[in-house]
C-alpha cells in the first residue's frame, strides 16, 4: 500500500498514478475513500459528506445551476498491473482509464475551483463494477438523496475526451433446462439436460441484434451467453443446465420489454426456468437538454453513444439529464494493458476547468 494521503496539488496525470496505486477492487475500497475524504476536508469551500465508502463534496454558493460531478472508485480484480508505470506519455495499470483518471480530473476540479460559474457536487462512489445491487451511488440515492440533487450530471466513465450520450441496459438471465439422472454407460435411461441446452446456443448463435438510432446516435444490442454449466460426475447424465445470458439493450427499450423480448427469444427453446439474476436499465441520449447542450458547446467534438452500462441511467431515474465524458479510451477498460494518455487526463481537466470558470 502506498502513501494513504492524496495530494490535491499534483497534476492530474500524477495525482491518477498515486490513485491506481491504491488497490481498490469492488469490496475493497476503504483506504482510498477515506483518502479522499480526508483530502476533500482540507478544502474550506467544500462540505463533504460520507455514507459507507461513498464520499460526497459540495459548494454552496447560491448559484443559478447545480452540476454534478461523479465518478465510481472501484476497479475490476487487478491482473498484474498494479502498481501504474509511466511510460512515454502513457499511464499503464488497473484503473488507468475505468476510471482512476476520471476521479483524478474530479479531485483537480475540486481542488483548484473554490468558486465555479455553477454550484457543484463531487460524488465519489464504491461497488460500481459488480451486481447493482452493491452500488454506492444507488445507497446513497436511497439514503439521502438531497446529496445528489442537481440540474446536469457528468459521469467521469472512460469515454476517450469525447461526450457520450445515455448508456445502453444490462440484464442477466438464468436459463436452465432439466433432465433425468443416469449411468452414462446406459445414457437411454436418461435424458441429458446439456444436449437440451442446444436450442438455446443456436438461438444465441443466429440472433441478429438491432442498431437503433436515438437522438442521432446509433446504439448497437448485443444478447450474448456468458456462462454455461451443467454436469455431475464423469458417469453421470446430467439433469440440469444453466446457460447465463446478457442482454445489451438500447435505451429505447424499458426493463419490462427487454425482459419480454429475452423471453420472446427463447420461447421454443426447452428452457424449464428462466430467472433474472441482475438488471440495470438504461438511459436516453437526452443531448437537447440545455445543460447537456451548453456541455457540448463547451468541450467540443463529436457526440456519441454509450455502449456500456454506466450510472447515467440512475442520474435519468432521479429525472437529472447526464452525460459520460472521461478521458480513458473505453476500449481498454478492464483490459490486462489497461492504459491511458496522460495528455488527455489533462486536457481533459482542463476543458472541465474552462466550462466551470468561463
Amino acid at each position: 500500500m502506498p502513501d494513504t494521503s492524496l495530494d490535491l496539488t499534483l497534476d492530474a496525470a500524477t495525482l491518477t498514478a498515486r490513485l491506481v496505486d491504491f488497490p481498490s477492487v469492488s469490496g475493497t475500497e476503504k483506504p482510498l475513500a477515506d483518502a479522499i475524504e480526508t483530502a476533500l476536508r482540507a478544502l474550506p469551500h467544500l462540505t463533504v459528506h460520507r455514507y459507507g465508502n461513498n464520499v460526497i463534496a459540495r459548494t454552496d454558493l447560491g448559484r443559478a445551476e447545480r452540476v454534478i460531478l461523479a465518478g465510481h472508485i472501484d476497479t475490476v480484480p487487478i491482473a498484474d498491473n498494479v502498481p501504474s508505470r509511466l511510460d512515454d506519455g502513457v499511464l499503464w495499470g488497473c484503473g488507468t482509464c475505468d476510471m482512476k483518471s476520471g476521479v483524478a480530473v474530479q479531485l483537480r476540479i475540486a481542488a483548484t475551483v473554490p468558486a465555479p460559474n455553477r454550484d457543484l457536487t463531487f460524488v465519489f462512489y464504491d461497488n460500481e463494477e459488480v451486481e447493482a445491487e452493491r452500488n454506492g451511488l444507488r445507497h446513497v440515492a436511497a439514503a439521502h438523496p438531497e446529496w445528489l440533487e442537481g440540474d446536469f450530471a457528468v459521469l467521469l466513465e472512460p469515454s476517450d475526451g469525447e461526450v457520450e450520450g445515455g448508456c445502453q441496459g444490462t440484464l442477466r438471465v438464468l436459463l436452465k433446462t432439466t433432465g433425468e439422472r443416469a449411468h452414462s454407460a446406459r445414457g437411454w435411461m436418461g435424458s441429458n439436460a446439456i444436449h437440451a441446452a442446444a436450442p438455446i446456443l443456436a438461438r444465441l448463435a443466429s440472433y441478429e441484434p438491432r442498431r437503433p438510432v436515438i437522438d442521432g446516435l446509433e446504439y448497437r444490442e448485443g444478447l450474448n451467453a456468458v456462462r454455461i454449466g451443467g454436469g455431475v460426475a464423469g458417469n453421470v447424465i446430467p439433469d440440469e443446465c444453466v446457460v447465463t445470458v446478457n442482454f445489451r439493450y438500447a435505451p429505447d427499450r424499458t426493463e419490462e420489454e427487454a425482459i419480454a423480448h429475452v423471453h420472446e427469444v427463447f420461447a421454443d427453446c426447452g428452457v424449464t426456468e428462466f430467472v433474472v439474476d441482475d438488471h440495470s436499465g438504461g438511459a436516453l441520449p437526452g443531448l437537447s437538454h440545455p445543460a447537456a447542450a451548453a456541455f457540448i458547446e463547451a468541450v467540443g467534438g463529436t457526440p456519441r453513444p454509450k455502449y456500456g452500462w454506466t450510472d447515467v441511467s440512475r442520474f435519468s431515474a432521479l429525472g437529472i439529464p447526464a452525460v459520460n465524458y472521461g478521458p480513458g479510451n473505453p476500449h481498454l477498460a478492464h483490459k490486462r494493458d489497461e492504459r491511458v494518455e496522460t495528455a488527455k487526463i489533462l486536457a481533459g481537466e482542463e476543458r472541465l476547468r474552462n466550462w466551470l470558470t468561463a
